[in-house]
C-alpha cells in the first residue's frame, strides 16, 4: 500500500470510525502520513537502537546496530520498509512528509556514523577509517538486503548481508578490534546483555 496508499477514508473504514473522526485526530492525509512515519520510526528505534546502545562502545555496538537492523529488515520482507518505500514515492516530491523521512533516515545515518566514530576511538578500527564510506557500504547492504529478499525473494540474502558486513569490518578492523568483535559476541536472540 504504501505512505500514498494512506488515507482518512481507508483508516475509517480499517477502524470503523467516521472520517470526520479520522479526520478530527490527524486533520489531514499528510498529518496521517507523517504519524505512520513517526510512529515507525519510534518502532525501529525500539528494536534496533535502543538495545544495541547496551553493548559496548566499539565494535560490539556497531555489530549489534547491524545485526538488529537486518533483523528488522527480514521481519519486514512481507510489510516492507517504510524508509525504502518512503524513499522512493518521496524523493522528488518536496514537502513535510519527505522533511520527516529524511530527518529519520539521517538521524539513524547520524547513529551509525557516531557508533564507527566511537569504533575507532576505541581503537577497533583504523584511524585511517572512512567513516562515512562505511555508512553508505552498510546502508547499502541493507538496501540490497531488502530487494533481494522482498522484491526478489533471493533465498540466502540475509546471509550475503551477514558475509558484507564481515568484509567491510575484516578491511578496518585493528588486532585489538578483531579480538574484541570475538570476545563481545551479539546474543543471537536479540536480547541485549544485561
Amino acid at each position: 500500500m504504501g505512505l500514498e496508499g494512506l488515507s482518512i477514508g481507508a483508516l475509517a473504514d480499517v477502524t470503523g470510525m467516521s472520517k470526520s473522526g479520522v479526520f478530527a485526530h490527524f486533520g489531514s492525509r499528510e498529518e496521517l502520513q507523517i504519524a505512520v512515519v513517526t510512529e515507525y520510526h519510534a518502532k525501529f528505534e525500539e528494536e534496533v537502537f535502543f538495545t544495541a546502545i547496551r553493548e559496548p562502545r566499539g565494535l560490539p555496538r556497531l555489530r549489534a546496530m547491524f545485526e538488529r537492523w537486518v533483523r528488522r529488515v527480514s521481519v519486514e520482507v512481507d510489510s516492507g520498509c517504510i524508509y525504502i518505500s518512503g524513499a522512493v514515492e518521496f524523493d522528488d516530491r518536496p514537502g513535510p512528509v519527505r522533511d520527516a523521512l529524511v530527518g529519520m533516515v539521517k538521524a539513524w545515518h547520524a547513529a551509525l556514523h557516531k557508533a564507527i566514530v566511537l569504533s575507532v576511538q576505541a581503537g577497533h578500527l583504523r584511524a585511517d577509517a572512512d567513516v562515512d564510506q562505511i555508512v553508505f557500504e552498510l546502508h547499502g547492504l541493507i538496501l540490497s538486503l531488502h530487494h533481494d529478499a522482498r522484491f526478489m525473494r533471493i533465498p540466502g540474502a540475509l546471509s550475503r548481508a551477514g558475509n558484507g558486513f564481515e568484509r567491510t569490518i575484516q578491511f578496518y578492523a585493528t588486532p585489538l578490534g578483531l579480538e574484541v568483535d570475538r570476545l563481545h559476541p551479539v546474543p543471537k536472540n536479540g536480547a541485549p546483555r544485561r
